[in-house]
């Protein structure tokens, strides 16, 4: 069984026993991999970094499951694995609790100006007299995506006092406190837009300069899910013109990030290196789920 990353949780790597494990590294390359397949011919991948594509897939003849370590598979080319009859699975839901508290950190980050706020204070000001935060309560949230993060991200913003709206046409038993909407909602009506969808061809882009445009002067913007969902150059020309008021991202369109990124430097924009997920019980909450859904393949 090929892991593309250099490690797995002790209980996942448990339930792999009667399996040789190999590991890709921490930053597999799409060639990588594929010489990884083409050498050890593996029966399942367990995908943590890197892309696995066709030519992965035609390299180890054995391949009979894809398992993504979390929820997102646009990583995968699910076409081509459909074409060869092999199975791709994801351990969704493992790390929606450290997903959704992530996005709530980034907005709270935003709305209350935490790291300018701190990097002003660790160079001797103090603002107290000029400074005014955003207060949440009463404020709309707008949900792209209503699964097990964005969802408990409702439960979140409700339980702060704020309305919550949501597009997800394929969400099912949605809490009574949220009013789903459709997308120019969404934007229309919305203080706050966290986006909790997986990235397709459909959406690719989906905050666009002429989204951004329709929403509310001095929106805050959340992501936690996939980059390609943000037109960068346009969320970028939003904050320098104020429409948007701050964004916190988690998710870029190249990543890693490359240094001298126009985000680089930008006060109002708040960054993490795509660790949304990357807590210890979620790292064995993923991979566990992982292991046991390539297994659940595999005996069939």
């Amino acid at each position: 069984m090929l892991i593309t990353g250099a490690d797995l949780a002790a209980p996942a790597l448990a339930l792999l026993d009667d399996y040789e494990v190999v590991f890709a590294g921490k930053a597999p390359s799409p060639d990588d991999i594929v010489a990884l397949c083409r050498r050890h011919d593996p029966v399942a991948i367990i995908v943590r970094y890197g892309k696995v594509g066709a030519a992965a897939m035609d390299a180890a003849p054995s391949l009979r499951v894809i398992s993504k370590h979390g929820s997102g598979t646009d990583t995968i080319d699910k076409a081509a694995a459909a074409a060869r009859g092999i199975q791709v699975v994801a351990a969704a839901g493992a790390n929606a609790a450290a997903v959704a508290e992530h996005a709530m950190a980034l907005l709270l980050a935003c709305a209350k100006s935490v790291a300018v706020l701190n990097e002003r204070m660790h160079a001797g000001h103090w603002d107290k007299a000029t400074h005014k935060s955003m207060e949440l309560e009463g404020r709309t949230v707008g949900l792209v995506g209503l699964g097990a993060i964005g969802l408990r991200v409702a439960r979140m913003a409700d339980a702060m006092g704020m309305r919550v709206l949501a597009f997800d046409p394929y969400a099912k038993d949605v809490p009574p406190f949220v009013q789903r909407v459709e997308l120019d909602a969404i934007w229309r009506e919305s203080d706050v837009i966290s986006l909790h969808c997986p990235l397709t061809a459909d959406n690719a882009g989906l905050l666009s300069a002429a989204t951004l445009a329709a929403c509310k002067p001095g929106v805050i913007v959340v992501n936690t899910a996939r980059g390609g969902l943000i037109d960068e150059p346009a969320l970028l020309a939003a904050i320098r013109s104020g429409q948007v008021a701050g964004a916190g991202l988690d998710s870029f369109a190249e990543e890693p990030m490359t240094p001298a990124h126009p985000f680089h430097g930008e006060p109002r924009i708040t960054l993490s290196p795509h660790v949304a997920g990357v807590t210890a019980d979620a790292y064995v909450k993923m991979g566990v789920g992982a292991a046991r859904n390539a297994l659940a393949v595999l005996h069939g």
